[in-house]
Order: C-alpha cells, then sequence, then structure tokens
C-alpha cells in the first residue's frame, strides 16, 4: 500500500522501486529510487524524499531525453554475410557451398576460388588487383639479341655441305670429288675460283673431322651468339673462316687442299679469350683458355692439320673480339663492332689473292 507523508499529497511508487514523476521539471518518465525514495506533489512541484533523491532526480532528466539513433550499417558485398544471415554459398559459384571469405574483402568463396595470399585467402578479384600485370611477350625472330638459332644453322650447312661431298660418286677415292671441288688450294684461287675462300670452311674429310668440329662449334656458339646477336656472330664467324683460309694458305704447300671449319672456330675461341680478358677473367681459370691451350698443343703435334688455318682463325678472332665484345665503359662508336669483322675479313681477302699469285715471296 502506498505510504502518504504528513503533509498530505498522494504518493505512487512504481514496482522495483521506481517513483512515476509525472509533473517533473526536466519532463516525463521514470525515476530511477529505491524502497526509501518516494514523490510528492506540493502545488504543482515535487520533492523527493528518500536517501537517493538527488541521483533519482538526475537520472529522471537523462532517461527523458530521447534516445541516439542507431548507427548506419553498409550493406554486406555480393555473396557474403549479412546481420543474422550466413553466406552458404561462393559468389562466383552459386551452387556450391562456401564456408570461408577472402581476407580483403570479406566475400564467402569456394576453395576453389580462394588463392593463398601472403596473410590469409584472396578471392580471384582481389588477387588480380594486387598482382602487378605481367607484361605482354612478344615472341619473334630477333636478329640482333639472344638464342642460339644461328649457330644451329650454321651446323645444318656444315652437314649439308658433308652429305654432299660424302656421297660422291668417287667416295672411294682418298679425296672425295665434292671436296676436290670445294677445297681450297693456291692454284684454283689464282685460276679465279675466289668462292673457295668461303666453301672450303663447310667442307671436311671425313665424318669424324666433321663431327669434331660440329661439337666445338655448338659449345662455342651457345656463349659466343647470345653475347653478340645472330647478324654480329655471322660477321664473327665468316671473318674467322676467312681469317683461316688466308692463314692455311700463306704456310700450306703449293699443291695441299685445305678445308674444315677449324678456322672459324679458332676464331670464336680466339673473341671469347679476349672478352673475358677484358673483363678481368682469368683465362687459365676458365674453359676457354684451357681449350685454347689443348687444340694448339694438338695443332703443333699432330700431322696432317693445317696450322696456318687454326692460327688465323684465332688471330682474326681474337681482333674482332677486341672491338666485337669490348666492354661497355671503353664507349667505343656503334659502328665499330660493324667494321671490326669487315675490315678483318677484307684484309684476310687481299692477303689470300697475293699470296695465291705471286706466293709468300710478295712479303718478303
Amino acid at each position: 500500500m502506498p505510504w502518504r507523508s504528513r503533509a498530505g499529497p498522494r504518493t505512487v511508487r512504481a514496482p522495483g522501486g521506481l517513483a512515476r514523476a509525472d509533473h517533473h521539471r526536466c519532463g516525463t518518465g521514470w525515476g530511477l529510487g529505491t524502497v526509501g525514495s518516494v514523490v510528492r506533489w506540493t502545488r504543482g512541484r515535487h520533492l523527493l524524499v528518500g536517501r537517493h533523491a538527488s541521483l533519482a532526480r538526475r537520472t529522471a532528466c537523462v532517461s527523458s531525453l530521447p534516445p541516439p539513433p542507431p548507427p548506419p550499417v553498409a550493406p554486406p558485398p555480393p555473396g557474403s554475410s549479412g546481420p543474422g544471415h550466413e553466406a552458404t554459398t561462393c559468389f562466383r559459384h552459386p551452387n556450391r557451398p562456401a564456408f570461408r571469405r577472402c581476407t580483403r574483402c570479406e566475400r564467402t568463396a569456394c576453395n576453389d576460388c580462394l588463392i593463398s595470399g601472403s596473410v590469409g585467402s584472396l578471392c580471384p578479384d582481389c588477387a588480380k588487383v594486387g598482382r602487378p600485370a605481367a607484361p605482354e611477350r612478344i615472341r619473334r625472330w630477333n636478329a640482333t639479341r639472344g638464342g642460339n638459332a644461328g649457330t644451329f644453322l650454321l651446323i645444318v650447312v656444315n652437314v649439308a655441305v658433308g652429305v654432299y661431298t660424302f656421297s660422291s660418286p668417287l667416295w672411294r677415292r682418298t679425296i672425295h670429288r665434292g671436296e676436290y671441288d670445294l677445297a681450297v688450294n693456291r692454284y684454283f684461287v689464282d685460276k679465279g675460283e675466289w668462292w673457295r675462300l668461303i666453301t672450303s670452311g663447310f667442307t671436311h674429310f671425313g665424318v669424324a673431322h666433321l663431327l669434331m668440329n660440329m661439337i666445338s662449334l655448338y659449345f662455342l656458339g651457345r656463349f659466343v651468339e647470345p653475347a653478340l646477336g645472330r647478324i654480329k656472330f655471322f660477321a664473327l664467324y665468316f671473318a674467322s673462316l676467312l681469317a683461316g683460309t688466308a692463314g692455311a694458305l700463306m704456310l700450306q704447300p703449293s699443291l695441299g687442299l685445305t678445308a674444315g671449319a677449324s678456322g672459324a672456330i679458332f676464331g670464336l675461341l680466339g673473341a671469347s679469350a679476349v672478352g673475358l680478358r677484358q673483363r678481368g677473367v682469368p683465362l687459365m681459370q676458365s674453359s676457354i683458355g684451357t681449350m685454347i691451350l689443348l687444340n694448339l698443343v694438338l695443332t703443333l703435334t699432330i700431322g696432317g692439320i693445317s696450322i696456318g688455318g687454326h692460327l688465323g682463325g684465332l688471330v682474326g678472332g681474337a681482333a674482332c673480339g677486341a672491338v666485337m665484345l669490348a666492354p661497355h665503359h671503353r664507349r667505343l662508336p656503334r659502328w665499330a663492332a660493324w667494321a671490326a669483322p669487315v675490315a678483318v675479313a677484307a684484309i684476310s681477302v687481299i692477303i689470300a689473292l697475293v699470296v695465291s699469285r705471286h706466293g709468300m715471296n710478295s712479303f718478303r
């Protein structure tokens, strides 16, 4: 039963100790009270009597204000779970169950779509944004850099010429008909068959001779061609070939025939040695220096080998390599890399023609 004060006004107590203050100056609402807190009206104003009158007055003022609006909630992205809803399908494959989310966009995705990242898993869209696009690779024949197509082309030409010479009807003789038609000699060059200066570099005396030279060309070409490019590699090869032919004509007997790609191969060795030496690489600590030393020993000790052809190719290739494989800090003009093999080839042809016409007496 509600309690009445001595002054007479009626008081009301709400259940649980909450006092009703209908005419409070702070507004209408429930005031916080305790068992000993009551509300009394006197001439339009009320008084709170009890131990927590001041607390109830302050609480009544605060509780009478309207509650703040809730913060706006952004709609969940497609495929993700909203408030109170758990997405169970992949946002890319609606018919597949999904129990994992993208670490970045929080969309649910199946295991086939998620991509493992540095932190967590990413969906294909987020993974594509985070990964830089790879530049498009254009596949085309590059005539200036890279690859070993020039080396393989030279090997094919040498093998084709070898098949022609070895299939000659006069194969039972010591010198095949094809070798006789393509090998070089002072007499033939003096008679105007100057093409032998080139064809002799693609002609070989027997299968073993061809096989040894092609193996050497394969390993050296893989080293030199990527450094020069195909066109410059061809220029170095033919300049060394002509230098070897000129050296062979200078030191061989008048009636001897000379053939083989050894002069061009020694030119590749000489160019490689000079290129490594200019870069501070000790030759004897590299395979190039070992190959040069071994081949020079075989050239000087085994009979039937053209010493002039090997030495001429080595010198001509080294002269070309000093310019064509020069380091960048030397700052040579770009045309020098083309002028060097042209100059070596021209000098070699002049020497070969003079020696074929006048012999070695013209240099005395």
